[in-house]
C-alpha cells in the first residue's frame, strides 16, 4: 500500500514543518522513494529545504488536493508527505469526507497517516481531542510530542486523551528539542539537516565542531523514533 503521511497539527509554531523536514530526510538517508506537497503559501519549509522532493499543494482547491492522490497511485512504492499548513484542517477535512477518501483509500490501495504535532501547552490537547472526535478510528494516528516549548505533556497526560488514542491505534514519537542557535543557523542558511552535519569546506551550513555533533545526535534520536512507526 502506498503511505500518505499528512503533518498536521492545526497550531502554529509547534514544529510540523521541522517533523516534515524530518520526515523527508529520513527517507532520503534511508533511500525510501517519496514526495512532497507543501501547504504553506507564505514560508513552505519543504519547497525551501527540499526543493527538488516536494511541490505546492493548495488545500481549498480540490483538483490540487486530488493531485496527492493520483501521485500516491502512480507509484505505489512512494512514500507521499504532505505539510500541512496552521489552520488548514477545515477544507482538508471537506475534501476528505465529499470525496470519502477514508473509505475508498483501502479500495484503492492508500494508508492515511495523521502526524498530530503538539507542544505541552492546552491549545494541542485541545485540537487533540477535536481531531480523534472527527475521525475516531477512521484515520491512522502518528502523535508526535515536540519538546520545542518543553519535556513535560503533564496537561496532555491528565487529559485522558493519550490513552483514547492509543485504544484507537495510535503511535507516539517523541522528538527532542534541538538547540535553538543551531536550528536558527541551519534555517537561515536553508540547508537540508543532512548539510548542516557536513563541515563549511563541503558547502554546508557554517556550524561548528560540537554544533554539528549535536545536530547528528538529535537526528539520530529523531530517525529512532520514526523507524519506531515506520519501519
Amino acid at each position: 500500500m502506498t503511505n500518505i503521511h499528512l503533518i498536521g497539527g492545526e497550531k502554529g509554531g509547534v514544529g510540523k514543518s521541522v517533523v516534515a523536514r524530518l520526515l523527508a530526510q529520513y527517507f532520503i538517508d534511508h533511500s525510501i522513494a517519496f514526495l512532497g506537497f507543501d501547504s504553506d503559501r507564505s514560508h513552505g519549509a519543504l519547497l525551501r529545504f527540499y526543493s527538488g522532493y516536494a511541490s505546492a499543494v493548495v488545500i481549498d482547491r480540490y483538483e490540487s488536493l486530488d493531485a496527492i492522490i493520483e501521485a500516491a497511485a502512480e507509484q505505489p512504492e512512494r512514500r507521499v508527505l504532505v505539510d500541512l499548513a496552521a489552520q488548514t484542517q477545515e477544507p482538508l477535512t471537506k475534501w476528505m469526507d465529499e470525496s470519502q477518501l477514508l473509505e475508498v483509500a483501502p479500495e484503492i490501495g492508500l494508508q492515511i497517516r495523521y502526524w498530530h504535532v503538539m507542544d505541552s501547552g492546552k491549545d494541542c490537547v485541545d485540537l487533540l481531542k477535536l481531531l480523534l472526535d472527527r475521525y475516531e478510528q477512521r484515520l491512522s494516528y502518528v502523535i508526535v510530542l515536540n519538546q520545542v516549548r518543553g519535556d513535560q505533556f503533564d496537561i496532555l497526560k491528565a487529559s485522558g486523551l493519550l490513552e483514547r488514542a492509543q485504544a484507537l491505534g495510535a503511535k507516539v514519537v517523541v522528538i527532542k528539542r534541538l538547540q535553538e542557535a543551531a536550528m536558527t543557523k541551519i534555517d537561515g542558511s536553508s540547508s537540508s539537516f543532512w548539510a548542516a552535519t557536513q563541515k563549511v569546506e563541503a558547502g554546508a551550513t557554517p556550524l561548528g565542531i560540537l554544533e554539528r555533533q549535536r545536530v547528528r545526535t538529535w537526528l539520530t534520536h529523531a530517525f529512532e523514533a520514526i523507524r519506531a512507526v515506520d519501519p
